[in-house]
C-alpha cells in the first residue's frame, strides 16, 4: 500500500507539473495530428455535428449516370483499399438487432493486453513525448473497446413523428466537503453543496427534432427536463423577484431535490444559418451543466460564479466557412425563462473560428442588462490545443464586470484563468488536470484570488457506463477573510467520484 500511494503521489505530482508548463508556453511541443475531443465541452458544436448529419441524411441521392457506351477491352483497374472499419464478431453481430437487445461488446482478449498487474515490454513511459506509455500499466491494460452503446429509443422506437430522438443519462456521486462558495447544505453557491452522501444528481431526460434545412427552412425543437440535486441550480433563478425568483420551475422543489426545465426552444434553419427561439444554455464558457459535457465531476469557479448557464431569447448561428462560425443573439438578461429580472435586455454575440487543424479560438460575450447581475459586460476566451494524439490543452479565460443590484456590495468584478490539459491512455481511459485561478470582489467584498487544482480519471466501463474519480485541491491567501465573511473554510483537500449512464 506504501508503495501504491508514492507511485501515486509521484505520478500527480508529475502530471501537475506537465500542466503548469504547457500553461504558460502551450506550443513548447510541436502539434501533430487532429484529435476530437471526447469531453464534450463543446455543447454546441455537437448540436451543429448533428445538424450536418441531419443535412446529409435528407440530401436527396444523385440520380444514376447512364451506362457508358461499349468501349474497347481494357486490362481491369485495381480495386481500391476496403476502409478500416470496427466489426464485432460473428456471434456479436447475431445479437444486434433493430429491437430492445443490448449492444454488442466484444470480449476482453489479447488485444486490449489483459488485466494484468504488470506493465508491458516498453515499460510505463514511451520513447515520444506525447506517449507516455501507461496503456500497459495496471489498472489502464484492463480495457475492453466500449462497443456502441444502448439506447431506449432502439427499444420504444418514435411513435409520434418521424425525426424526433430522445434519451437521456441518470448519474450519482458522492463527494467529501462542501466546494467554495458552498458553506452550508443545499445553499446553491455550488453544484457540491450536499456532501458526505450519496446523491441523484442530474436524472435527465430529453426531447429533440433536428431542424432540416435541405430545401428552404427547417423547423426543429428541444426540451431537457432534469430531476435531482441539481436540478435547483438549473432552475430559471434569474427571474423575476430574485432572490425569491418566481414562476416558471422554481417550485418545484422538495427539500434538497427538484425538477428543473433548463431547455424549451424551438430551432429554424436554412442553409448555414440556425436560430433558436426560447430557453436554451448559454454559449459561453468551456464547462456546461450537462453531466455528459464535462471531464469533471466538479467545476470551476469561474463557471459558477462569472458565467450564465443559460437565457431566453433568440440566438442565430451563422456558419461562414468550415472555420468559422458566427453567434447573434437578444436575451432576457441572465438565467430567466420566460421572464424577466427588472429591465433584463443584453446582447449575445461572438465567433468560433478553427485557427489550423490543432486550434481553435472562441470568443463570446454578454453586454447590456443583465438582469439579476445588473448592467455590465462579460465574456470567455477558449483557445483549444490538439497538441497530439494522446495529449489535448485547454486555455480559458472570463471577466464579468457589472454594477450589482445590491446596493451593500461594490460594484462587481471577476475574472480569472483556467487551464485544462487532458491525455488520451486508451479507449477506455483517460486522465485530467484542471488548474484554475479566478479573482472576485462579491465573496469578502474586497478583491482576492482564490486557486483550485483538481486532477483525475474518466473511467468509460462500457459504451454507457462512464465513472469518475477526481480530488481537487483549494486555497487561497485570503482564508481568514473568507471564513469571516461567510463562517466556512476555503483551504481544504475534497474527493469524488460519479458515475453516469447514458440511454
Amino acid at each position: 500500500m506504501k508503495r501504491l500511494l508514492t507511485r501515486c503521489a509521484a505520478f500527480g505530482a508529475g502530471l501537475a507539473w506537465t500542466s503548469l508548463v504547457l500553461a504558460a508556453e502551450p506550443n513548447i511541443f510541436a502539434p501533430q495530428t487532429a484529435q476530437v475531443r471526447s469531453t464534450m465541452a463543446a455543447y454546441f458544436e455537437d448540436a451543429a455535428a448533428k445538424k450536418e448529419e441531419a443535412k446529409k441524411e435528407a440530401a436527396p441521392a444523385p440520380a444514376p449516370a447512364a451506362a457508358p457506351a461499349a468501349a474497347p477491352a481494357a486490362a481491369p483497374a485495381a480495386a481500391p483499399a476496403p476502409a478500416i472499419e470496427e466489426k464485432t464478431a460473428p456471434a456479436e453481430e447475431a445479437k444486434a438487432d433493430n429491437g430492445c437487445a443490448e449492444a454488442a461488446e466484444p470480449a476482453c482478449g489479447d488485444e486490449a493486453g489483459g488485466c494484468g498487474n504488470a506493465c508491458g515490454a516498453r515499460g510505463c513511459f514511451g520513447e515520444n513525448w506525447g506517449d507516455l506509455g501507461i496503456e500497459n500499466c495496471w489498472p489502464f491494460r484492463c480495457c475492453c473497446k466500449p462497443g456502441d452503446p444502448w439506447k431506449l429509443q432502439s427499444c420504444l422506437g418514435s411513435p409520434c413523428c418521424d425525426g424526433t430522438t430522445y434519451g437521456g443519462w441518470l448519474s450519482m456521486g458522492f463527494y467529501s466537503n462542501n466546494d467554495p462558495l458552498s458553506v452550508r447544505d443545499n445553499d446553491l453557491l455550488s453544484f457540491w453543496d450536499n456532501p458526505n452522501g450519496l446523491n441523484f444528481d442530474q436524472e435527465w431526460f430529453y426531447v429533440e427534432k433536428l431542424a432540416k434545412s435541405d430545401c428552404g427552412w427547417g423547423w426543429g425543437y428541444r426540451v431537457d427536463l432534469v430531476y435531482g440535486v441539481d436540478a435547483q441550480k438549473t432552475q430559471a433563478f434569474g427571474n423575476s423577484g430574485y432572490p425569491n425568483p418566481q414562476g416558471y420551475d422554481n417550485s418545484w422543489d422538495h427539500g434538497k431535490y427538484g425538477w428543473a426545465l433548463p431547455q424549451s426552444y424551438v430551432e429554424l434553419a436554412n442553409g448555414d444559418w440556425d436560430i433558436k427561439v426560447g430557453h436554451f444554455f448559454t454559449p459561453l464558457g468551456y464547462e456546461v451543466v450537462p453531466k455528459t459535457g464535462n471531464f469533471f465531476y466538479s467545476h470551476s469557479f469561474s463557471q459558477f460564479n462569472s458565467e450564465p448557464f443559460m437565457h431566453t431569447g433568440v440566438l442565430s448561428t451563422y456558419k461562414a466557412s468550415d472555420k468559422v462560425t458566427y453567434y447573434l443573439g437578444w436575451t432576457l438578461g441572465w438565467d430567466t425563462a420566460y421572464d424577466q429580472f427588472g429591465d433584463g435586455n443584453n446582447f449575445l454575440g461572438g465567433f468560433a473560428a478553427q485557427l489550423n487543424d490543432n486550434v481553435k479560438y472562441t470568443y463570446l460575450f454578454t453586454a447590456g442588462d443583465l438582469g439579476w447581475r445588473g448592467d455590465g459586460y462579460s465574456h470567455s476566451n477558449v483557445i483549444d490545443f490538439t497538441l497530439s494524439k494522446k495529449w489535448e490543452y485547454v486555455l480559458e479565460s472570463d471577466l464579468l464586470t457589472t454594477n450589482t443590484n445590491t446596493p451593500a456590495l461594490n460594484d462587481a468584478l471577476s475574472y480569472g484563468i483556467g487551464n485544462y490539459v487532458f491525455y488520451t491512455i486508451n479507449d477506455c481511459w483517460k486522465w485530467g488536470v484542471r488548474a484554475e485561478w479566478w479573482k472576485s470582489n462579491q465573496v469578502t467584498n474586497e478583491t482576492s484570488s482564490y486557486y483550485e487544482v483538481t486532477t483525475g480519471f474518466n473511467y468509460k466501463a462500457n459504451a454507457n457506463l462512464l465513472i469518475r474519480p477526481e480530488v481537487k485541491f483549494n486555497w487561497t491567501p485570503s482564508d481568514q477573510a473568507y471564513t469571516n465573511a461567510t463562517g466556512g473554510k476555503f483551504n481544504d483537500t475534497l474527493f469524488g467520484i460519479d458515475a453516469i449512464y447514458t440511454f
